[in-house]
């Protein structure tokens, strides 16, 4: 039953019941509270390792990462947990165990600041799959640990824990058993075999099963909208799309064009130049494998009578980037993931007529050219049947403290009410 700890960086492995005995220890200086300012000065020095310029520009989601944790955002956050009157007083929920997918590589950062910043301790499963921006993360918290005064390294040390372990019955069901909240990110099967280890009677799941998204463009807005104010789009749309290789739950695997369909499809054509363009600016290359992928998917949805057409568009070597699947009927919007860079599209008169496609694995909708009154409008005709953000192209990767629909500060903590 033993784990490698990542983070802090230890050298030995340590088994999962000295683990859990470690952490369920109080820290010297005290038990950590909701916005405790041990945590936010580690966070806030760990945010700049990730704001360095020669790693923001490797990876550019690590930026967004950093961004997400200045001291600022951290306050911002911290105040839309205000409570009401002294009667109520929060506090943290205890132990934590967080179960990351390794296909998105930075969201077990996200989840476990944001606990973190709630005053819990920590036990972060980091895949052994994970690499690259989840290896980087992992060097910039152990060298953030340099940069804090003494008093804080030893508290962090002491609640906040990342580990790597093979499949392990034994492992997972000890730290299951010892959490006050697990937190399960990935698809329906990882819910539901993470689910087969027992919580302890008061704990409970917090969980983030399959979820997919699409995108929506105004013909109207795409119309008015200027020729840099196209190209802008078009990167959000990439930044969307191809970071992950459009497998994060938030990335759109289907565009729908809302107007007058002529427009439509002139319309989506310009996109599709504009990101084909982008693609090449970035030196985007499809690997051979996907390549594969994405015609095994392409022309299965065209044998299955799902699309009308498929076109595959790309700039230099690289002709295959970007592959669009006409839609025969916008009412089967295909969720799985087809491959990176693969999007069908469809086309609608007006929002209303998507209104009865969604369910509510439906997460997120990236927009371009809709005013506000028109995504409100929308959202309320939804009326909770699915999505859960409306957001700009662009931000459809741009994590916050409310996500899937939770208030993840509000989850990650307790209230106790206190009457005289």
């Amino acid at each position: 039953m033993s784990l490698t700890q990542r983070f802090p960086l230890r050298d030995e492995t340590i088994e999962a019941d000295a683990l859990v005995g470690e952490l369920r220890g109080e820290p010297e200086g005290g038990r950590l509270k909701v916005g405790d300012e041990r945590v936010i000065e580690f966070l806030t020095k760990f945010a700049r390792k990730l704001l360095a310029p020669a790693t923001a520009r490797r990876f550019p989601e690590l930026a967004s990462l950093g961004f997400f944790l200045r001291k600022g955002e951290i306050h911002k956050a911290l105040a839309s947990l205000a409570d009401g009157d002294d009667s109520t007083i929060r506090f943290p929920r205890g132990l934590v165990f967080h179960v990351p997918p390794a296909n998105v590589d930075t969201i077990f950062v996200y989840s476990w600041a944001l606990s973190a910043l709630a005053g819990n301790h920590n036990v972060v499963r980091v895949s052994s799959r994970s690499a690259g921006a989840a290896e980087t993360v992992l060097e910039a918290l152990n060298a953030a640990l340099s940069d804090v005064d003494e008093a804080t390294a030893r508290a962090i040390t002491r609640t906040q824990r990342m580990v790597t372990y093979d499949r392990s019955d034994a492992i997972s069901g000890a730290l299951s058993k010892a959490c006050d909240l697990r937190v399960i990110w990935g698809g329906d099967g990882s819910v539901n075999a993470l689910r087969q280890y027992p919580l302890a009677a008061h704990a409970r799941d917090l969980t983030f099963p399959d979820r997919s998204s699409f995108a929506i463009a105004s013909v109207q807005g795409w119309q008015s909208a200027t020729p840099e104010e196209r190209r802008q789009a078009a990167e959000g749309f990439y930044n969307d799309s191809y970071w992950f290789d459009q497998a994060a739950c938030s990335s759109p695997r289907a565009v729908f064009w809302v107007g007058d369909a002529d427009a439509a499809a002139t319309a989506g054509k310009e996109l599709r130049t504009l990101l084909a363009g982008v693609l090449g600016e970035k030196q985007h290359v499809t690997e051979p494998a996907m390549a594969v992928q994405k015609r095994v998917s392409a022309y299965g949805a065209a044998i299955d009578g799902l699309i009308n057409k498929i076109s595959f568009d790309g700039a230099g070597a690289d002709t295959n980037g970007v592959a669009t699947l006409d839609l025969v009927d916008s009412a089967h919007m295909p969720r799985e993931w087809l491959g990176a860079g693969t999007f069908a599209h469809g086309s609608v008169r007006s929002l209303s007529e998507l209104v009865p496609l969604v369910v509510r694995k439906d997460q997120t909708v990236s927009q371009f050219g809709f005013s506000r009154a028109e995504l409100i409008e929308f959202a309320h005709e939804l009326g909770g049947r699915g999505v859960d953000r409306i957001v700009p192209f662009g931000s459809a990767l741009t994590f916050s403290a409310v996500w899937d629909g939770y208030d993840l500060l509000g989850e990650f903590s307790r209230l106790v009410t206190v009457t005289a």
